[in-house]
């Protein structure tokens, strides 16, 4: 199993960390240009949606939606 990587994120304008494996990273990355977006983009997009969920399991959450999402 991956080591988590933790990232500094600004959030509305205050730094928090997220540990996150570098595997979600990397489709948390893939993401955020699919749909246009920085990475801080996407995860204040994440952020504001969240309600009380962790933000890292909304992170992993967010990747999982985008991949199982059916088009059209």
């Amino acid at each position: 199993m991956a080591r988590l990587k933790k990232r500094s994120v600004l959030l509305a304008g205050h730094a928090t960390s997220v540990a996150l494996e570098p595997e979600f990273w990397g489709a948390l990355e893939d993401v955020a240009a699919h749909r246009g977006l920085s990475l801080a983009a996407l995860v204040t997009e994440i952020d504001l949606a969240r309600g009380d969920q962790g933000l890292a399991s909304a992170c992993r959450l967010a990747v999982l939606a985008h991949l199982t999402a059916k088009p059209g």
